[in-house]
């Protein structure tokens, strides 16, 4: 492991020396992930963007993205841009990136089943705000606002997210 790795472990998110209390898919983690099975893949996943709500914080990094009115995620497995970044309009199944609530205001993406995506093997496997402590999540990893704002700036792209 690196240094600047990201580890998931049962007493919670370890970065740069330090534990961080996460929560994970409200199904556990699994070795064979699924569209729509609330788990998490284990593996190691690259830290491969990041995304924030610019009308709700300054940027977290030199390289991260803003999220528009219109971006979207594709979640429709049938579809040529399955786990990939789409703008509205879009007619298939897809999920918001810029939410009412606060849980996509920093979105960090990893490479899990992308760029070239095996169809229904998951999608938007991403770290992200929670809900409140314990809460699980459809198969990210989610830390606490103040947590995942710490991380952020310190994260590059040689980052990874490691689910044993």
């Amino acid at each position: 492991m690196k240094p600047d790795d990201l580890v998931v472990t049962p007493r919670g998110l370890r970065f740069q020396g330090q534990l961080f209390p996460c929560t994970i898919g409200k199904t556990g983690i699994t070795r064979r992930k699924k569209e729509g099975d609330g788990a998490t893949p284990t593996g190691i996943h690259r830290i491969v963007g990041m995304l924030y709500r610019p009308d709700r914080m300054a940027k977290p990094a030199d390289w991260a993205l803003p999220i528009g009115l219109n971006d979207l995620w594709s979640d429709d497995a049938g579809h040529e841009d399955y786990n990939m970044m789409v703008r509205a309009p879009y007619p298939h199944s897809h999920e918001k990136l810029r939410r009412a609530d606060p849980l996509y205001d920093l979105v960090l993406l990893t490479d899990w089943n992308w760029p070239y995506a095996v169809k229904g093997r998951g999608s938007a496997i991403f770290m992200h705000q929670y809900r409140r402590p314990g809460f699980p999540t459809e198969g990210c990893v989610a830390l606490s606002r103040q947590n995942l704002r710490r991380i952020a700036p310190r994260i590059t792209l040689q980052t990874r997210l490691i689910v044993p």
